[in-house]
């Protein structure tokens, strides 16, 4: 096997690692929105425990990526790409993060009943789920029409978040006795609202593979 076709093959095994790694966190995502949407804490406790291998896989790829920078020596575009493996796998790795934030909610809220029926926290979820996913087929693919589909996908969440924190401020007053809930509350939203941010930055991290320029989609 040529070097070039060995450094191709370590690459390809750089992308099915960072494929999985997105699956994971995707699915740690939708278990901690419905464990807090129906307040199960036993779902909420395997977010946070497959929270390690969410870790290990980002070593993993760090580590895959260092073996490639220091064995190959690549420029340009291969360059780009191995950093901005790093920079993905780092920004998965905050999602997973995000994810336990939002189970801990659920471990908080233990015991309580909700003061009505989430609707709005688990849309927002649905929405950020699909950008964690287009955001990994465009690097597969190296499409940057769907990277920057990441700043539209982005701009609806923050406004669904925006509509739940009025919402929420108007609530608090008329529903004091709530008021802790409603916080808990808040911060899911929030937690779900950087998950979004996190996935546009995988969409950055393609359109810098494709051009070698840093784009800002979250504008």
């Amino acid at each position: 096997m040529s070097n070039r076709q060995h450094f191709d093959a370590q690459l390809r095994d750089v992308k099915q690692n960072l494929t999985k790694m997105g699956v994971l966190v995707e699915e740690s995502l939708a278990k901690a929105t419905q464990s807090l949407k129906e307040l199960q804490v036993p779902l909420a406790l395997e977010v946070i425990a497959d929270d390690r291998l969410v870790n290990k896989m980002e070593q993993e790829i760090d580590s895959q990526c260092a073996t490639l920078i220091a064995t190959q020596q690549p420029v340009a575009t291969d360059l780009r790409k191995i950093i901005s493996a790093i920079r993905i796998a780092s920004d998965l790795e905050r999602i997973g993060d995000l994810a336990v934030d939002i189970a801990k909610v659920t471990k908080r809220l233990d015991g309580e009943t909700l003061v009505k029926p989430l609707v709005d926290i688990p849309n927002m979820a649905r929405i950020a789920q699909q950008m964690i996913r287009d955001s990994i087929r465009a690097y597969i693919d190296e499409d940057i029409r769907l990277a920057k589909k990441m700043c539209e996908d982005d701009h609806q969440v923050d406004k669904m978040y925006k509509h739940i924190v009025g919402e929420i401020l108007e609530a608090v007053p008329k529903q004091a006795a709530h008021a802790q809930q409603f916080m808990q509350l808040l911060f899911a939203g929030r937690y779900i609202e950087r998950i979004a941010d996190h996935a546009t930055n995988i969409g950055e991290s393609v359109v810098y593979i494709a051009t070698g320029v840093r784009e800002d989609l979250n504008q």
